[in-house]
């Protein structure tokens, strides 16, 4: 798993129904894009680092550019 910092970081639930998290990854630890992620998560606002398991997955996203809003 590799990533870039303005990608998404999306965890599934591991019960059927369940909800789903997401978030902006914010900070790498590695050049390489490689776990573990400073995710700021969608749902609570708050930045964790997370080294995610076999039920996420990244969101290759495409840059903001410095007009576009933020989030």
């Amino acid at each position: 798993m590799k990533a870039h910092i303005g990608d998404q970081l999306v965890v599934e639930s591991p019960t059927t129904g369940g909800i789903r998290r997401d978030g902006e990854i914010v900070g790498l630890h590695h050049e390489d894009g490689t776990p573990p992620y400073d995710v700021l998560w969608s749902d609570t606002d708050e930045v964790s680092v997370i080294f995610p398991g076999p039920d996420a997955h990244i969101r290759h996203l495409e840059p903001r550019s410095k007009d576009s809003p933020a989030r």
